[in-house]
């Protein structure tokens, strides 16, 4: 009989921990993203991509992409919702702004972050390789 309270209170401990793990998904340490054999770009950064259809910086972007940018944008660039579906941003420098915006910055919404800001956390090599891996994903 007093088995009850205990598994009760069990099930609410573990409805807390999985509603937590659900709304904290944005709450992950970066992982480093290895740029050997890319052209260092140095401090200032590009307004356009300068890797674009780079093999070795979309082999480079997809490995980083899975690390640092699945858990909210979707394997393979593949969105389940979560966040903007990247396969759909432009190619060009128009695509280029809002990618370097979004991942310098990253996206306040009423209060709420909505993606962390990797200026300082990953270098510039790393996230335009991100952009080119995105960039090999495209779809119109």
């Amino acid at each position: 009989m007093k088995a009850a309270p205990l598994k009760g209170g069990l099930l609410a401990v573990g409805l807390v921990l999985s509603v937590s793990a659900a709304l904290g998904h944005g709450d992950v340490q970066p992982q480093p993203v290895d740029t050997a054999g890319l052209a260092p770009l140095g401090e200032t950064w590009r307004e356009e991509n300068p890797y674009r259809g780079d093999a070795k910086a979309i082999t480079i972007g997809d490995s980083g992409f899975n690390q640092n940018c699945a858990r909210c944008h979707g394997l393979q660039v593949i969105s389940g919702g979560l966040a903007p579906d990247l396969r759909y941003l432009p190619l060009s420098k128009e695509g280029d702004e809002y990618f370097v915006e979004r991942v310098r910055h990253g996206a306040t919404t009423n209060g709420v972050m909505k993606m962390p800001a990797f200026e300082g956390v990953l270098s510039q090599e790393a996230l335009w390789a991100i952009r080119t891996y995105i960039e090999a994903k495209h779809e119109e």
